[in-house]
């Protein structure tokens, strides 16, 4: 079935819907990985964005029950030059065309996605439509133009939890705060509250893994909430949109700077540099992929990188502030500590899902961190 991508400059693509009848829009964006589009599809941070895979062929290895990080597609589209139909891996259970079209989204083949990912290069990451339906490109690129900007656009709100739960060792489970706004928790381990922004869940596994007990909350669980149920440490997860627009989270953030261990990851990283006097700007095309080097300052070891970002912070004015890791294609900044304070934060993915395990040791650092308090 024939499909239209344009984007909002009216530069267009044809191709074939390998999901049937349908439209959608969204930020066109690329990423550089070779695999892992099932994580990449359900990863939170996606929303809103229609995601074009530089790698020829995606599908070939299906879709399996276990590589999930949220609890659905998050993407809004996705794009590729050639869509395997019959999977070949033990674990599969399903074909990518089937899992897209199970969540209404769309997925369109045979494009030029060097062009694309060119031209994305070239002029940045921008609006655009997936149609079967309308066949003139000029129209699809005038309501691409008339979609929100991703400036501005707060979606972390929808993107995250709306009430608490708790992470056991095969997933989320219902978390009841006590009448009086505590909570019981379970077992002896140091106690860490999570704040869903969007998070991918195999940064709560790898929490879990550092014997860790885990209450993941909305966006907006307050400070005078986050006093009753007493924890050790907050943890600011990765998501979508735009940290800036995120005035009540940065407010929440601010109150508890002083009182507790608190790190980030991604959007985390974001807001926690924001709270603390940073500056935000929207990066050209964004970071996406399993594959950006990045420089660990403290050891000087180059570390290969999962990434998923289109915003960056700058913290170069706060002499408070020490940057801790730097990405080595553009000079942005990828991590940062307090010198004086428990905080720390970084800016690409330690839990790496899909992509390397260079950065793992992110998390026993943050273990480390909130055990001296």
């Amino acid at each position: 079935m024939k499909a239209m991508l344009a984007l909002e400059d009216g530069t267009w693509f044809q191709g074939r819907s390998f999901t049937g009848v349908g439209e959608t829009s969204g930020e066109v964006i690329f990423n550089t990985g070779m695999t892992g589009y099932q994580e990449i599809l359900t990863d939170p941070s996606y929303m809103g964005q229609i995601v074009c895979m530089t790698y020829p062929l995606m599908g070939n290895y299906g879709i399996n029950r276990e590589d999930v990080e949220s609890e659905k597609i998050q993407a809004a589209g996705f794009i590729t030059r050639e869509c395997c139909r019959i999977p070949s891996n033990w674990r599969a259970v399903q074909s990518l065309p089937d899992y897209l079209r199970d969540y209404k989204v769309m997925g369109i083949e045979s494009i030029d996605t060097r062009a694309l990912t060119t031209h994305i290069r070239k002029n940045g990451a921008m609006r655009g439509v997936i149609s079967t339906v309308e066949n003139d490109p000029w129209k699809l690129a005038a309501r691409a133009r008339e979609l929100p900007r991703m400036e501005g656009l707060n979606l972390a709100e929808r993107a995250g939890c709306t009430r608490p739960y708790a992470w056991a060792d095969l997933g989320p489970v219902e978390a009841v705060l006590n009448q009086d706004g505590s909570y019981d928790w379970p077992g002896g381990n140091p106690r860490i509250l999570v704040y869903d922004y969007g998070i991918k869940w195999n940064i709560l596994r790898l929490l879990k893994a550092q014997n860790l007990e885990l209450l993941v909350v909305p966006w907006n669980f307050s400070c005078e909430q986050v006093s009753m149920v007493r924890p050790d440490g907050i943890f600011l997860s990765n998501g979508p949109g735009d940290p800036a627009a995120m005035s009540g989270s940065l407010e929440i953030i601010s109150g508890l700077l002083d009182k507790y261990p608190v790190a980030g990851i991604c959007l985390g990283h974001q807001l926690l540099g924001l709270a603390l006097g940073g500056k935000s700007f929207k990066l050209k095309f964004g970071h996406h992929g399993m594959n950006h080097p990045v420089k660990d300052l403290s050891t000087g070891k180059i570390e290969i990188s999962s990434q998923n970002h289109g915003f960056c912070v700058q913290i170069d004015h706060l002499e408070f502030l020490e940057q801790t890791h730097i990405n080595l294609n553009d000079h942005t900044l990828e991590g940062f500590r307090h010198k004086s304070r428990p905080i720390m934060a970084i800016q690409f993915h330690p839990e790496a899902a899909s992509g390397p395990h260079d950065s793992r040791y992110f998390f026993t650092r943050y273990r480390d961190m909130v055990q001296a308090g």
